[in-house]
C-alpha cells in the first residue's frame, strides 16, 4: 500500500493505493495514521478511491485508526469507498460507526 497526505484547510486528506491486508498495508496504515496523530493533525479524511484490497485485517486498522484519532478528539472520515468495502461496512454494520462521502469538497467541509 501507498500513501500521500495533503492537507485541505484543517482537514488531513490521506489517499490509500493498493492493498490494506494482512502484511501488505495494514501496518502502514497504522503507521500513517499514528504519525499524522503524533503531528496534531487530527481532522482526517481517508481517500479510499485506490484501495484495490481489503480484509479482515484492514478493517481492524481502518477501525483501530478511527479509534486512535477519536481517542485524541479529533474526526476520521472516509471518502471514495470501493464497492466491495461498502459492501463490507454494511455487513459488518461498521458503515453506522464511519462518516462516508462521495464528494471531497462536502467531506472538507464536514469537519
Amino acid at each position: 500500500m501507498r500513501a500521500t497526505s495533503r492537507t485541505s484547510g484543517n482537514v488531513e486528506i490521506i489517499s490509500l493505493d493498493g492493498k490494506i491486508t494482512i502484511g501488505a498495508g495494514d501496518t502502514q496504515l497504522r503507521e500513517v495514521i499514528t504519525n499524522a496523530v503524533s503531528a496534531g493533525k487530527t481532522n482526517i479524511l481517508l481517500d479510499l478511491s485506490k484501495v484495490t484490497t481489503i480484509d479482515s485485517s484492514g478493517i481492524g486498522e481502518l477501525v483501530g485508526s478511527y479509534t486512535t484519532v477519536t481517542n485524541r478528539g479529533g474526526k476520521l472520515k472516509l471518502l471514495h469507498l470501493p464497492a466491495k468495502l461498502n459492501e463490507l461496512l454494511h455487513v459488518t454494520q461498521l458503515i453506522t460507526v464511519f462518516e462516508v462521502y462521495e464528494n471531497e469538497n462536502e467531506a472538507v467541509a464536514s469537519f
